[in-house]
């Protein structure tokens, strides 16, 4: 469908007399992962958390599939198709890492757990989940004593147990180090291929060259630059304002294919 998409339009967001977003456009096409950069202070994340709905703009839209998301609580976005994940990684810590599962898939149907137990629940669609993540080895461990990259697997895997077609992640690689962050976004690579949309934010420039389709820079709340991150890196504005010269390092990353 022309429609199935994220678009957002026109997007302002001010506090007070700051405008922290400043007239926003652009669009994410289904099966397409972009990233969101920016310096610290550009807007970035106030961006983020109007689009995901922990903030409400003061102007625009943010349209999916041709429908406004504006004002919807997270269970409607669910419903239409839309998650999200944290910076800081959002799981049931008292529940072991397939109980959470369990419980991601009962809550995704909009049941109560009535005469079956946790334990009992979709452990087909679970396992499924757990092997897709990388944890299949861990599934009868309680999720606080996860490793943080795993903690961060567990969060991507409870979204995407609501079978979503819009995912928005805010700094899925944030805290990981190098070879987990490469792991993790290399999942993320892999859903965007498989048809899923993928809008996030990052940044750390290993987790963004030769993953995202399009990268996309606000500086002081407007769009600066957008296009391929070998175009943004090499960009006078962007080289002033916020990546220098550093951003040309990744280039040989940027231009391998993706997995």
């Amino acid at each position: 469908m022309s429609d199935s998409k994220l678009q957002v339009r026109g997007l302002v967001r001010h506090f007070g007399g700051v405008k922290a977003v400043d007239g926003v456009d652009f669009e994410v096409a289904s099966g397409e992962c972009v990233a969101l950069i920016g310096p610290n202070g550009a807007g970035k994340s106030t961006c983020f958390a109007c689009i995901a709905g922990q903030q409400v703009p003061t102007a625009g839209q943010v349209l999916w599939q041709g429908q406004s998301l504006l004002g919807l609580q997270p269970r409607e976005r669910l419903v239409r198709g839309v998650a999200r994940t944290f910076q800081v990684a959002q799981i049931f810590e008292a529940l072991s890492v397939q109980q959470n599962l369990q419980l991601a898939l009962q809550a995704s149907l909009g049941q109560w757990l009535a005469l079956q137990p946790l334990s009992a629940c979709h452990l087909p669609q679970a396992h499924a989940l757990l092997a897709q993540a990388g944890l299949e080895g861990v599934a009868e461990h309680e999720a606080a004593s996860l490793p943080y990259g795993a903690k961060k697997r567990l969060e991507l895997a409870l979204a995407l147990a609501a079978g979503p077609r819009l995912l928005l992640l805010d700094e899925p690689a944030a805290g990981l180090a190098g070879q987990e962050r490469q792991s993790l976004m290399q999942w993320v690579r892999q859903l965007a291929n498989d048809g899923l949309t993928v809008l996030y934010t990052e940044h750390n420039m290993d987790a963004v060259a030769g993953l995202a389709d399009r990268v996309l820079v606000l500086i002081e709340g407007r769009l600066a630059a957008q296009g391929s991150f070998a175009q943004i890196a090499r960009d006078p504005v962007v080289q002033a304002r916020y990546l220098g010269h550093s951003g040309l390092d990744f280039l040989g990353t940027e231009e391998q294919p993706h997995a």
